[in-house]
């Protein structure tokens, strides 16, 4: 779904990730959807992001760990194709390791960046 969002080619971004991070706590293997936004200041100039996240939170079992460290930006504005982004996405061979597995944690959570 598109939003309202400043005139800016990356003002309405997503990002899909995973790794082994030990970020708050013990190392922990994390696949992360987030949603990034543009959040422009009263004098309508660029301020901050928000960026929303889905994350999964596994157990950094070998084959996880394996997997090493992924990201990929997808911006609404910017001419590509979301279909032909999001193809690439689920035809990457880390899901027949991710789906072995169960999560141990999802958080959903919101920051500014």
């Amino acid at each position: 779904m598109r939003f309202n969002t400043a005139d800016s080619p990356d003002a309405d971004g997503l990002l899909f990730q995973y790794g082994v991070h030990a970020f708050d706590g013990p190392e922990a293997f994390s696949l992360d959807l987030a949603r990034q936004f543009e959040v422009l200041g009263a004098d309508g100039d660029y301020d901050h992001f928000v960026q929303v996240h889905c994350e999964l939170v596994y157990e950094p079992v070998p084959a996880l760990a394996a997997l090493g460290d992924f990201n990929s930006w997808f911006f609404h504005d910017s001419g590509e194709d979301l279909g032909r982004w999001l193809g690439a996405l689920t035809a990457r061979d880390a899901w027949a390791v991710i789906r072995e597995q169960r999560p141990v944690k999802v958080e959903v959570y919101q920051e500014a960046v």
